[in-house]
């Protein structure tokens, strides 16, 4: 079997990815482009790097739009949406990425006044309610197409590992329990999963210090830690199965156990 054999091929499809101007957004939007796929990348609007991006994936030759917007807000979700629906002309794939630790350094657990209402706040509006919120708003033009599919992006910290603070790993595990509740209310026209990485190296990890970074990819069982690409080919892997619903795909080098 060559290696031509084995590419998804996505050629007429449609896909929208939020938080996708870097890190794991930005990697899966270049994987479902380059299997065919038109993508809608998502990002803030005064964000400088999504331009460079959507140029360069564009100069390569994959079709890219951008499609800017604030998911944590209910307002600039649904306009965002609406827009990328009409300029895609559909909707088969929504990947729910965008989400925040709204923090640059991991909050001890036992530091309880750090979760402030306004910390939580900034939490839950992106990394819970933006994907239901999205997924509410996409939800007709998932259903008209050809096996519609959303795959969200959840965390272990969800699962059993700690994570960047009490709020972020709350708010992951609610968006575990919120995939499998969807693919319920969107079966069977839409399939919905999740993908929930571990230690990433991406844009919020590589300021981490070398000690931090050198603990997790010890603690891991493959000793590396994951790459962007590895999150992606799984959201591909997600994306793209038409038996595979309502699961949360772990994809942690084995940091978990």
């Amino acid at each position: 079997m060559t290696s031509a054999n084995l590419k998804t091929d996505l050629s007429g499809k449609t896909a929208l990815v939020t938080g996708g101007a870097s890190g794991i957004g930005l990697a899966t939007s270049e994987v479902l482009a380059s299997c065919g796929a038109t993508v809608a990348i998502n990002h803030l609007p005064d964000d400088p790097r999504a331009d460079a991006e959507i140029e360069r994936l564009t100069a390569a030759g994959l079709n890219v739009i951008g499609a800017p917007g604030n998911v944590s807000t209910e307002e600039g979700c649904n306009d965002m949406i609406a827009a990328a629906v009409k300029e895609l002309q559909g909707l088969d794939i929504l990947i729910n990425n965008a989400g925040t630790a709204a923090t640059q350094e991991p909050i001890p657990f036992e530091n309880l006044e750090a979760m402030t209402s306004d910390f939580w706040d900034s939490i839950l509006s992106t990394n819970l309610l933006g994907p239901f919120r999205c997924s509410k708003a996409a939800a007709s033009a998932l259903k008209a197409g050809d096996g519609g599919a959303i795959v969200n992006t959840a965390s272990i910290a969800g699962q059993t590992s700690v994570g960047s603070s009490i709020a972020y790993g709350a708010s992951k595990a609610a968006l575990i329990n919120l995939t499998r509740n969807l693919a319920r209310a969107l079966s069977p026209e839409v399939r919905v999963n999740a993908v929930a990485p571990g230690f990433v190296r991406s844009p919020w990890t590589e300021t981490w210090p070398d000690d931090r970074r050198d603990k997790l990819i010890n603690a891991a069982l493959l000793k590396r830690c994951v790459e962007t690409d590895d999150i992606a080919q799984a959201m591909l892997f997600l994306a793209s199965h038409p038996a595979v619903t309502a699961q949360t795909l772990t994809v942690d080098c084995g940091i978990n156990l």
